[in-house]
């Protein structure tokens, strides 16, 4: 199916002005002879919910503003900004999934910040995580500032780690692979450590791992060359030695709890609040570790950006609320609300976040993570890689020759 990209939709003749009545930003309320300056703000997701209290405050500190914050179905959110692009109205404030920038950069929907950071010094690049950074940009501009972010790590068992001979973290691909083994040689039905085959980022994470670069600098892919083929061999290969489990049925923190069927797995930070509400039984038997290292440990950098709709009527307004929430002590009011990362380096100085073990691994990681290449086409790339992944893992094909394939057709999609 021909899937609706924001430029297309730009592009189009249709003008759907009228169909976001309400969502604007030309709403003023008078206040006599002032004029109270309203802002929209989108955000999505169950974790925007929590954002009117954080835009209360700001209200507190800026009364010459009001904030109206629309909390949006992540499912829905795509479509609606599309259709925000396509009528030029919609919000003020956006919230920009990392991976969807390059999309409606490329639009011209979002304003271009790059000659106002020295202006608004909460901007400047040295205030967060190199990574987050990365995700700001599009075409040599600034099209957002990081707002909260995430990255990949090892969640593990570590009483069983500990009766399998490993006293910490494996901290390489052999003693990852060697471990995996040896929780997988306890007996029948259980494992070492679950590999997502829906994790679309997960291959790309472990060949930039093993040097590769992904792309050439004329954005060709990279996939069938040694570094790549090498990573999927050997995610392949817990699948192959029985490690890893296919169709097991259940989630990561059901593996990581009781008796520990599948003791380890990748993921994101959101894991920790869950195995503390989900499994409170596994207090003091599990933790967090930087990703194995192969040439490097290079993990996934996600989360999500603040950015001005280009078309905004108060810019100096969004601005100044995003400004807002850039500030370290906002960010440490966010995650006290949410569990969501702060990009800004100052908070992670806070005590809820220095003096935690697991949150001092993901901070590590942070430092060396970054988001997938900021392509418009790069989505569509990785969804095809899970395809020739699962002909390998469940058909047994020859990696070589279906990631031969996959270049292939990788390079069709990103040439578009």
């Amino acid at each position: 199916m021909w899937k609706k990209t924001a430029t297309t939709i730009l592009a189009s003749s249709l003008l759907l002005t009228g169909i976001l009545t309400g969502c604007g930003s030309n709403n003023n309320a008078d206040s006599g002879s002032n004029k109270q300056v309203e802002i929209n703000v989108w955000a999505m997701g169950d974790e925007a919910k929590s954002l009117p209290q954080i835009a209360d405050e700001f209200m507190k500190e800026n009364p010459d503003i009001k904030v109206n914050v629309q909390a949006l179905p992540w499912a829905n959110a795509h479509d609606k900004l599309l259709t925000a692009v396509a009528s030029k109205k919609g919000p003020d404030v956006i919230q920009m999934g990392t991976s969807w920038i390059p999309e409606f950069a490329n639009a011209g929907a979002l304003l271009d910040l790059t000659p106002l950071v020295d202006q608004y010094p909460e901007f400047k690049e040295d205030q967060f995580f190199e990574g987050a950074v990365n995700t700001t940009k599009y075409d040599g501009k600034i099209v957002g500032v990081p707002w909260y972010t995430e990255t990949r790590v090892l969640f593990y068992r570590t009483d069983l780690l500990k009766e399998a001979g490993y006293e910490q973290a494996p901290k390489t691909w052999d003693e990852l692979r060697d471990a995996a083994k040896k929780l997988a040689a306890r007996g029948q039905g259980k494992y070492g450590i679950t590999i997502d085959m829906k994790e679309q980022s997960l291959a790309f994470m472990f060949a930039r791992q093993n040097g590769s670069k992904l792309l050439d600098d004329q954005n060709k892919p990279l996939f069938n060359r040694p570094e790549f083929v090498e990573a999927v061999v050997y995610l392949d290969g817990f699948f192959q030695d029985g490690s890893a489990p296919i169709d097991l049925g259940l989630d990561a923190v059901q593996g990581l709890s009781g008796e520990g069927i599948v003791p380890m797995f990748i993921s994101g930070p959101w894991n920790i609040n869950l195995i503390k509400t989900q499994a409170p039984d596994l207090e003091g038997k599990w933790a967090v570790a930087p990703l194995p290292t192969k040439k490097n440990n290079t993990s996934l950098l996600g989360g999500s950006d603040l950015s001005v709709f280009q078309y905004t009527e108060h810019k100096d307004e969004a601005l100044k609320f995003i400004q807002y929430m850039s500030k370290p002590e906002t960010q440490i009011k966010w995650m006290q609300l949410t569990k969501s990362l702060p990009t800004n380096l100052k908070a992670w100085d806070d005590p809820s976040l220095n003096d935690d073990p697991n949150y001092q691994a993901l901070k590590e990681q942070l430092k060396n993570s970054e988001p997938m290449p900021m392509l418009t086409t790069f989505e569509e790339t990785a969804q095809t890689f899970l395809k020739s992944f699962e002909r390998i893992v469940r058909g047994g094909a020859d990696v070589q020759s279906e990631m031969d394939t996959f270049n292939a057709e990788a390079e069709k999609i990103l040439s578009k």
